[in-house]
């Protein structure tokens, strides 16, 4: 029985073969593979050392006072770097894969110019079409990168007043004072007021007679002051200890006194009502008349 026989190729034949371009293939590939291990790996090691640098800065004195005062959370800022180190990661491994792509493309032989042109023309009107969702999108990444609100802040997006359940690149979830949620976008969010975040100061205002002995009242205030500012269970809720302001208005038949106090944000309304309480207790133990509910002035001589 005959038959054609078919050469074999010899090993330098195949080797040959192989250098050309399947071989530039898996090197691209191999390539891509080594360099985008390497970024994550540089992205992992600097996000490590971020977060250990905040740690050493949050275990020593100046640190924790800073924290204290600003509102800097140690587990906020963890949480700002690994979110950062997942979106780097994330574009590391787009990109990288992109130009693996369009380097195989271009060892096969195929036309690049024209997928590119189109490419291009389609990304023109996508962008277009999804301008908004782009613009909530880098809105969230510098949100997130500027640390301008985090989970659990009360905040003021301008529209809604509450607290943040949620932050993603493209919707900020707040939950209102009466339990309703709100899902906002970032690109729609112009201003933002953060209630959480440094410090919060409290006002006290407290009517007193307006005949009432104002040099007493005040002295009484004082040892509220240094009462509340010895007092371990609130020291550690206040920035400052509270100060005595003085008289702030004369209305009528009743004098105001004035005091204020710098608190950690989120205790400004407990430190107020606790400065209050004791403030209250404090004139009447003093003697400190109230204001007279007619809000006529005393008569000359003292007379009602």
């Amino acid at each position: 029985m005959s038959g054609t026989v078919v050469p074999l190729l010899t090993r330098h034949e195949l080797w040959e073969g192989f250098q050309g371009v399947p071989m530039r293939i898996v090197a691209t590939i191999l390539g891509a593979t080594i360099l985008r291990w390497l970024l994550h790996r540089v992205i992992r090691r600097a996000i490590a050392l971020a977060i250990a640098r905040g740690d050493r800065e949050e275990s020593s004195r100046t640190g924790r006072f800073v924290a204290h005062a600003t509102g800097w959370s140690i587990d906020r800022h963890r949480q700002r770097l690994a979110t950062l180190g997942t979106l780097l990661r994330s574009t590391v491994t787009l990109v990288v894969a992109l130009v693996a792509i369009l380097t195989i493309m271009s060892l096969l032989g195929l036309p690049l110019a024209p997928l590119l042109a189109s490419a291009g023309v389609g990304g023109l009107a996508l962008g277009f079409g999804a301008q908004s969702l782009v613009k909530d999108f880098i809105s969230g990444v510098f949100m997130i990168m500027e640390d301008q609100y985090g989970v659990g802040d009360v905040v003021d997006l301008g529209e809604v007043t509450g607290t943040v359940e949620d932050v993603s690149l493209r919707i900020t979830t707040v939950r209102d004072a009466n339990g309703v949620t709100w899902h906002v976008r970032n690109g729609e969010i112009l201003r933002v007021g953060n209630k959480s975040q440094g410090w919060a100061q409290v006002v006290v205002d407290l009517p007193v007679g307006y005949d009432a002995d104002v040099e007493k009242a005040l002295q009484a205030l004082d040892r509220v002051v240094a009462d509340f500012a010895a007092d371990p269970q609130w020291s550690d809720k206040v920035v400052d200890a509270p100060s005595v302001l003085g008289v702030e208005s004369l209305v009528g038949g009743a004098m105001t006194l004035r005091m204020i106090a710098k608190c950690v944000a989120g205790q400004e309304f407990s430190v107020q009502r606790e400065v209050r309480l004791r403030a209250k207790n404090a004139l009447d133990s003093a003697g400190i008349p109230g204001p007279r509910p007619s809000g006529i002035l005393p008569a000359p001589g003292g007379a009602a």
